[in-house]
């Protein structure tokens, strides 16, 4: 079927709105109207080759919208169901078989390599040539086709502008504390970074009750914000000379979890000497080589831990309607860091990010 998606035909190159093929959905796929789709760093990442995904490429990977049509085998989803469409994975590898999707063993090779989870081949075509698709979805488009694992139901009350973002960057920031940190009303934490995937962290640190969450970042008004979200104390790095030692008075003995969102190198090694003694530090957002970093003394003799988690270690068919549960119930506002844009207007939304001027935009593109 012919529709029209985001194409991008070079390294950093424009996102053009396109006419493009979309097969038929296979067996264990589902076709979805994109109603709407979240923005997030990673679809920069993927722009920039950041890997080196086969162009052109459609992008997009918080999808949410209606069932349109399933292919065989699919027996949970519908057409007319309401869903969100998260990562991809194999579902076959010795990960996946034990229950942690998150960690499949093919996660890079599906999710970076252009082409769906079910057979390895993109359903994307222009031109009588391959157009390659992100986190088997590729919701930069009026349609998308995707592994009906990746997909979940949600409530058709919801808006499903809220619903995008909660396939990527939410469940990150929300499953880390919850999912992998284990948070609970003894515990003291810190979010290093106030931007979705941090804000998402305090929203999951509150709705687990934890005694303290300490919002690290340095833009006044987004820790005001995140004050408002559930932290309990604030620090702005700008302000404070000695991070860890400013959170070890507010805590008494460090943290028993710190997450850096940021990805920068000064934020981390704070993140990390923010802990107590064998506390757990959660890196979730791409970075590189840590400057001035001391295994023996920051991590080895405090005995604390050091985690790569990815997507906050998320069973996305239960875990995400159960944040949709919470923000209906108010207990999780995500609405507060959202904001919609036009379709068409994809690049005055990222401009607005890259500005600071917002913390999460959300493609509108269709009616619900």
């Amino acid at each position: 079927m012919k529709i029209q998606a985001m194409v991008v035909h070079e390294k950093n190159g424009p996102y053009l709105l396109e006419d493009v093929e979309l097969d038929e959905p296979k067996a264990g796929e589902v076709l979805i109207r994109n109603v709407a789709s979240g923005i997030c760093h990673t679809d920069e990442f993927g722009r920039s080759q950041g890997v080196p995904i086969p162009l052109p490429l459609v992008l997009g990977h918080e999808g949410a919208g209606i069932v349109e049509k399933v292919g065989p085998g699919v027996e949970d989803l519908k057409p007319g169901d309401h869903v969100g469409v998260t990562y991809a994975f194999d579902g076959t590898c010795p990960a996946c078989r034990a229950g942690e999707p998150y960690y499949c063993d093919n996660f890079n090779q599906i999710n970076f390599g252009g082409v769906a989870a079910t057979d390895g081949t993109t359903r994307l075509h222009q031109n009588g040539k391959d157009v390659s698709m992100f986190f088997g979805q590729s919701s930069f488009a009026t349609y998308s086709v995707a592994a009906d694992a990746s997909v979940y139901k949600v409530d058709d009350d919801v808006d499903l502008g809220i619903v995008a973002p909660l396939g990527c960057g939410v469940q990150t920031g929300a499953g880390a504390m919850l999912n992998v940190a284990h948070v609970d009303e003894t515990s003291q934490v810190a979010v290093f970074g106030c931007g979705a995937v941090g804000m998402s962290a305090i929203m999951g640190a509150a709705v687990a009750g934890a005694k303290t969450i300490i919002a690290v970042g340095g833009n006044p008004k987004s820790l005001e914000l995140a004050r408002e979200l559930g932290a309990t104390h604030t620090v702005n790095r700008k302000e404070v000379e000695d991070v860890p030692a400013e959170i070890l008075r507010i805590t008494g003995r460090g943290c028993d979890a710190t997450i850096d969102t940021s990805g920068n190198q000064h934020m981390m090694v704070n993140a990390i000497r923010s802990l107590k003694y064998h506390g757990t530090f959660l890196p979730v957002a791409a970075a590189g080589v840590i400057d001035k970093f001391d295994m023996g003394n920051d991590v080895m003799m405090p005995m604390r831990t050091v985690k790569g988690t990815c997507e906050g270690e998320s069973n996305p068919k239960t875990f995400v309607p159960q944040l949709v549960s919470w923000y209906k119930e108010g207990k999780f506002p995500v609405d507060r860091i959202l904001s919609f844009y036009d379709f068409k207007d994809i690049d005055q939304a990222l401009a607005d990010s890259h500005d600071g001027k917002i913390i999460k935009a959300v493609l509108r593109i269709s009616q619900q």
